[in-house]
């Protein structure tokens, strides 16, 4: 039986970790828990929920920078922002449908635990390119910072993008500072209809090698779409807009334009993965791959153990569903075609329990990466116990 423990602030929190410390117990790290299911399944003790670390602590939207406990609402900081036409740049998405969760629950320590983004990641970057400062708990017991609550900050170690994708393992946030952006006054998306693979990939590497300053790129093959976003002023959208239709006009496909609800509502289906929400028994891996082999790659693998998927950042983001019925979740197979292709990344993001005990979730690592990461664990959690074997040793 799992025991559950809630910190009210970061001293209880130092003084719950302390406790397991000397227990030497295993611990699962949660924030609201949409994302509970990806990684390997953990066999702990307690269950460590930061829910109660919540709340904006500083926002100051002439210095662009939101300060907040970890386990607060990402909804409650995106009101926030919407209230002064401010945005999260990197445009987190939400798992939780896609995983058979309730929307909009996420917290903003998830999103950088987990270094999430969404179609704005080849522009603007992903989290942990936003995340500025941090007040944490090391698996010792001990409380530390690291970064700074201004934009410009570069004084020591770079704690921040250490903890952005560590998934829980290394510490528990409690205090969050983060970089926020305008958010544009205006957004159009141009669709160019009935392009296959190749010509979407075309299209999306000329327009985001364009001075465009295109913000989405992405290839919808069910319909056959390619969208191609672009943000900011109104008189600036309207001339790139224009301009952006002349350039392609040469490539397959009819041109129409989305205005910005439905731009927004386009958008919103892309990042959230909605495409492959709906069939819950299919395998959904997150691949990352250099956008040139895209076209391979996505035929190889419908070729072999595919059944949907759609390209985002430009083609250098494929999310893609396998056959259920595949004993290994088309691991080795996703794998040699990116190892032949280029190379890239894949990770198993949903699953079931038995298949994600059984494969590699995350990226293998090379031997001396994987050695390099045993001696940061054992760093900050030295008896592992921080969501231990959630990514495979770690």
């Amino acid at each position: 039986m799992t025991t559950d423990l809630r910190p009210a602030d970061v001293t209880m929190l130092r003084d719950m970790v302390a406790m397991l410390v000397d227990r030497k117990a295993p611990t699962e790290i949660i924030g609201a828990g949409t994302k509970r299911a990806i990684g390997r399944p953990t066999n702990v003790e307690y269950l460590l929920d930061l829910s109660k670390l919540a709340g904006i602590h500083e926002y100051e939207p002439n210095e662009l920078v939101l300060t907040c406990g970890a386990g607060t609402p990402l909804w409650t900081i995106e009101s926030a922002l919407e209230s002064n036409n401010q945005q999260l740049a990197f445009e987190p998405m939400d798992y939780g449908p896609l995983l058979g969760g309730p929307a909009a629950r996420g917290t903003i320590g998830g999103v950088l635990s987990a270094n999430l983004s969404g179609p704005r990641r080849f522009k603007a970057g992903a989290a942990r390119d936003h995340f500025l400062g941090v007040q944490a708990v090391s698996g010792r017991g001990e409380i530390f910072k690291g970064g700074g609550k201004v934009v410009k900050n570069v004084t020591g170690y770079d704690m921040c993008k250490l903890l952005a994708g560590s998934w829980g393992t290394l510490a528990l946030m409690s205090e969050v500072t983060i970089k926020v952006l305008p958010a544009p006054e205006d957004t159009q998306t141009l669709v160019l209809h009935g392009q296959n693979v190749a010509d979407a990939v075309a299209a999306m590497t000329l327009a985001a090698q364009s001075p465009h300053e295109v913000s989405g790129a992405a290839w919808l093959p069910e319909s056959g779409e390619t969208l191609l976003r672009i943000e900011g002023f109104p008189e600036s959208v309207k001339a790139r807009l224009a301009a952006m239709q002349a350039l392609l006009a040469g490539l397959p496909g009819e041109q129409s334009i989305l205005d910005a609800a439905d731009s927004q509502a386009r958008w919103q289906m892309v990042r959230d993965v909605e495409p492959l929400q709906a069939t819950q028994e299919w395998p959904v891996w997150r691949i990352s791959l250099p956008p040139a082999s895209a076209p391979e790659v996505w035929q190889a693998l419908m070729a072999s153990v595919g059944v949907a998927g759609y390209l985002d950042w430009a083609g250098g983001l494929l999310w893609f569903a396998v056959d259920p019925g595949l004993a290994d979740g088309g691991a080795g197979t996703i794998r040699g075609v990116l190892a032949t292709n280029g190379g890239g990344h894949a990770t198993l993001i949903r699953g079931a329990a038995g298949l994600r005990s059984g494969v590699a979730v995350f990226p293998p690592m090379s031997a001396g990466l994987e050695a390099l990461q045993g001696r940061i664990k054992g760093n900050f959690d030295p008896n592992g116990i921080l969501n231990r074997g959630r990514m495979a040793g770690f």
